[in-house]
């Protein structure tokens, strides 16, 4: 099997084949600018955020309103205190937007309208002939920022340990709602509908061959996508498949002890589904029942931050080392990041209304009949079993248990997420 080097520049690996992008700049509070572009033609789009709205984020991540500290000495009542101002005093005294902002302008962006919504994507084409087209989607909390880092090793194998016959061209929507993506003003974007967009996004790109990954929602979109058999999807992957079985769900539902007779591998699954059940789903439930009462996510940088970062409990953690001064998979800098691109764009609300649309049982099994393939990292929301996820996934092609990783996987571990990939779709090619 190749391998991939281990060694990662601030943003991942050094992007030695991407292009640069063409110089359209839009003057962005987003809202207005992106609502501005119309009609159905693929448009280069440059981002430039105004220096008054970088001034502005800091002001107010300096003019937080603290609360007092928690009374115990761990993480069960959410982020710590000092990990928060930690976070702060980074944001307001170190960190460069611009630095982001450059680092996505050298990369190929584009706007598109679909279905009445401008679909913001990075797309990327290797070098080498017959590279395999993928479509990449993030999820909540995340963003394109996750999987900035496996691009070039994705679509410049040879400079990372592989061959040309390992190149992908990659595809890397924004979410509607989320980054540079217009915001829906009807109801039903759910993932079906993202699904439906992304078949026409591939089909306007030229694309008549293709896979998709996803991960979150990315899941959920690539799952819906798969059920929807459009031309030239041939197969697809997710590093957090939906493959809970009836029985485990009835007891998770219940609250009761796991089922008799499981595995240690289904067991930990079982244990771990069932402390986010009880202890991680508070956003969620928010989000999905009221995410309009979020109105202090859009007056409070620190507020989102805090909101984004707990979103499970091994991510929590992570951020919380990471602010520690730790040496993780993430930076203090992709961290924050993250968490500015959805300050400077607005769309902590509008994000948020995806789990308000969407009525998927998230991880219930969707019966999809195209050849999947599956990474299972250690640090997920659930680790799958491979007796759960073979009978989720009737055309199983790839299962792998990484020893390293969790709910962010490209962006925490692109080494081994791109030998995922390459291994994963070899078949397939």
């Amino acid at each position: 099997m190749s391998t991939v080097p281990t060694q990662i520049g601030r943003r991942g690996f050094l992007a030695t084949s991407l292009v640069g992008a063409a110089a359209l700049s839009l003057p962005r509070a987003a809202t207005a600018a992106q609502s501005a572009l119309g009609g159905a033609a693929v448009r280069p789009f440059k981002i430039n955020i105004p220096e008054a709205a970088l001034a502005d984020m800091k002001r107010r991540v300096l003019a937080t309103n603290w609360p007092d500290r928690e009374t115990v000495g761990d993480t069960s009542q959410g982020l710590k205190l000092s990990t928060m101002k930690a976070a702060a005093d980074y944001w307001a005294n170190e960190y460069d937007w611009r630095k982001a902002e450059d680092y996505l302008n050298n990369l190929p962006n584009f706007i598109t309208e679909i279905d009445g919504v401008d679909i913001h994507f990075i797309h990327v084409k290797s070098k080498h002939r017959n590279a395999l087209p993928m479509i990449i989607t993030h999820g909540w909390p995340g963003s394109i920022f996750e999987q900035l880092k496996i691009i070039d090793p994705l679509t410049n194998p040879t400079a990372h340990g592989g061959t040309a016959a390992d190149a992908f061209d990659v595809v890397i929507p924004s979410l509607p709602g989320h980054g540079f993506s217009g915001k829906p003003t009807e109801l039903g974007w759910d993932p079906i509908r993202i699904a439906k967009a992304w078949a026409v996004l591939m089909k306007r790109l030229g694309y008549t061959r293709y896979v998709a990954q996803g991960g979150d929602w990315g899941n959920a979109v690539t799952e819906q996508l798969a059920l929807l058999l459009p031309p030239g999807l041939i197969g697809i992957h997710t590093n957090m498949p939906a493959s809970v079985p009836d029985n485990i769900a009835q007891a998770l539902a219940t609250g009761g002890a796991a089922p008799a007779g499981l595995s240690a591998d289904e067991q930990r699954a079982y244990d771990q589904l069932d402390s986010f059940y009880k202890n991680g789903l508070g956003y969620a439930t928010e989000m999905a029942k009221r995410p309009q009462t979020l109105y202090a996510l859009a007056d409070s940088p620190i507020g989102l931050a805090s909101w984004m970062f707990d979103h499970d409990r091994a991510s929590m953690e992570l951020i919380t080392r990471v602010f520690d001064g730790g040496e993780e998979g993430l930076s203090r800098e992709d961290l924050i990041d993250n968490v500015a691109l959805y300050w400077l764009t607005g769309t902590a609300v509008s994000s948020a209304r995806l789990y308000w649309e969407s009525k998927l049982a998230f991880f219930a099994p969707k019966h999809v009949m195209l050849p999947t393939a599956i990474s299972a990292f250690p640090d997920e929301i659930y680790q799958a079993p491979q007796a759960w996820v073979e009978k989720a996934y009737p055309k199983l092609i790839h299962y792998n248990r990484l020893p390293k990783g969790g709910h962010f996987a490209a962006w925490e571990q692109p080494a081994a997420f791109t030998s995922e990939m390459r291994t994963a779709f070899r078949s397939l090619r």
